[in-house]
């Protein structure tokens, strides 16, 4: 899920021999547009490692009404916890935009971790960052403004996308505002007033579904306070 900056992936800690044999493993499946991945409730048979794009991670409160719980991206390993815990999908999982992954299936991926010591410490590594990652996401709630969390979220997404820092850098971010909104836990109004403040400065462009990242340094300033 979206957490802190530098934050550990699964797939990118893997070496390159145990990451031939994990794709051995498994099989690579290409999921369009908001595909179900697999849905909250249903027996967990298969983890997913995200190769490109980004999924959403949706989970139902108690009157049924859908909340956006997170996202994940490249590098990702989604639905472990599902089986190794309770043995049932805790949450759906939707493609956002095209999106490529490694299916595995959970009681191989289970004997893979057991037989590859360097990819056991991976799975750890990577687990930690994201219960880490978990807490900075708390404590940030509490100690930053909404457009802070809004620009530190652009920021993590922008540097998965690769892009370089500095005026003119641009990455497509396949969210709407609502979803926007979610992750950052503000309402709409705020992601909608504080887009319309950085589209006036020329940090950022919006369309249907997406932001566009103009310029990182803008949102770095407001991150920091400025």
């Amino acid at each position: 899920m979206i957490g802190a900056e530098g934050e550990a992936r699964f797939w990118p800690l893997l070496g390159d021999q145990d990451r031939s044999a994990l794709r051995a493993e498994g099989r690579a499946v290409t999921f369009a547009d908001k595909a179900v991945l697999c849905l909250e409730g249903e027996p967990s048979t298969h983890v997913f490692i995200v190769l490109t794009g980004w999924v959403k991670i949706i989970s139902a409160d108690s009157e049924g009404r859908e909340l956006l719980a997170g996202l994940d991206g490249p590098g990702d390993l989604v639905g472990e916890l599902a089986a190794e815990v309770t043995g049932y999908r805790t949450a759906t999982v939707q493609a956002v935009g095209t999106v490529r992954a490694l299916l595995v299936a959970a009681a191989r991926f289970g004997s893979y971790l057991d037989t590859h010591p360097g990819a056991a410490r991976a799975y750890r590594r990577a687990m930690a960052s994201r219960q880490l990652a978990s807490y900075a996401e708390r404590r940030d709630q509490a100690l930053s403004s909404g457009a802070q969390r809004l620009a530190r979220l652009l920021l993590d997404l922008t540097e998965r996308h690769n892009v370089a820092g500095g005026p003119g850098s641009t990455a497509a971010l396949p969210l709407s505002q609502e979803d926007l909104a979610s992750l950052i836990g503000a309402s709409r109004a705020t992601v909608t007033r504080t887009l319309h403040n950085w589209r006036s400065r020329g940090a950022v462009s919006t369309g249907q579904r997406h932001v566009t990242v103009l310029d990182d340094t803008i949102l770095r300033r407001i991150v920091g306070g400025g």
